[in-house]
């Protein structure tokens, strides 16, 4: 099965949840441990073209870490 590179259009960005650890270094559970909301960026679209007809560039390259906003 080929692999598919996805890649994201405009200024849009495909990341993927980082996955917490429910128990702490010394064994014991967290009851309450909320999903994280860190993210790494996998993808970066190639940027939006503002009103003046010119490129803006994303500030954000695959690897970076990032927060997500609470839904």
């Amino acid at each position: 099965m080929a692999s598919k590179r996805i890649i994201p259009l405009l200024n849009r960005v495909l990341v993927k949840r980082v996955e917490m650890d429910k128990k702490t270094a010394g064994g014991l559970l967290l009851p309450g441990a909320k999903d994280s909301r860190e993210a790494v960026v996998l993808a970066v679209g190639p940027g939006a073209v503002n009103m003046d007809g010119k490129k803006v560039d994303i500030s954000l390259k695959e690897g970076d870490k990032v927060l997500l906003p609470d839904f």
